[in-house]
């Protein structure tokens, strides 16, 4: 119903090219290709930084579980020397 034939769409791109220049149409283009691989490899970062977050929280959790079991261990062979 609202189509965009092809004799618009070249109308459009020969009215942008008039307005902007080759010069800054082929800059724009590269600045939009280097954000969108910022944004990609800002994704894969967060997403590995993520799993080392919970590998390191997990470790955590096993030591601070491990320092627990000791010390109750300890408590109770003190108790046990002072009965």
């Amino acid at each position: 119903m609202f189509g965009i034939s092809p004799m618009q769409l070249g109308i459009i791109l020969v009215i942008v090219i008039l307005l902007f220049g080759t010069k800054k149409l082929r800059g724009m283009g590269g600045d939009l290709g280097s954000a969108l691989k910022g944004f990609k490899k800002a994704m894969s970062d967060d997403d590995k930084e993520k799993d080392a977050d919970f590998v390191a929280n997990e470790k955590v959790e096993n030591k601070s579980s491990e320092s627990a079991d000791n010390t109750v261990q300890q408590t109770k062979s003190e108790q046990k020397e002072h009965n």
